[in-house]
């Protein structure tokens, strides 16, 4: 799914226009995005056609902090140039933090002594010397 110069000229006035000393143009990082939703791969995954992945990513990231992706992708589906749904958003495991009672492990059950028995309450356990030293 890549989109050609003449499609891209339909759409351009959606995009932010380039100033400086630019190493991508939008067509390029338009495509490069594309590309991750359709293949579903990390940015990281990117081929090196496309260029450096991390500025990919950031001009990505700007352009939806500021609205330009919502109005792109409406503007894509309107012109039919790409038939893009988002239904639903997953979240992977490892970008969540779990608490260690999450995680299913073992808790520790061991009571640290305290300085005062008071303070410790009842033992949890009566020692019987006697039972040692029956064979």
């Amino acid at each position: 799914m890549e989109i050609t110069q003449t499609q891209y000229e339909q759409i351009a006035d959606c995009l932010p226009t380039q100033r400086g000393n630019v190493s991508l143009s939008n067509l390029d990082v338009l495509n490069a995005i594309l590309y991750v939703a359709e293949q579903g791969c990390k940015w990281r995954g990117l081929p090196k056609r496309f260029g450096n992945w991390h500025t990919i990513y950031t001009r990505m990231n700007r352009w939806s902090k500021s609205g330009v992706l919502d109005r792109l992708f409406q503007k894509l589906q309107q012109s039919q140039i790409v038939r893009i749904r988002i239904e639903a958003v997953s979240l992977d495991s490892t970008m969540v933090k779990v608490h260690p009672d999450g995680t299913g492990a073992l808790k520790k059950t061991a009571r640290k002594p305290s300085g005062s028995p008071a303070e410790a309450g009842q033992p949890r356990f009566i020692w019987l010397s006697r039972m040692l030293e029956r064979q």
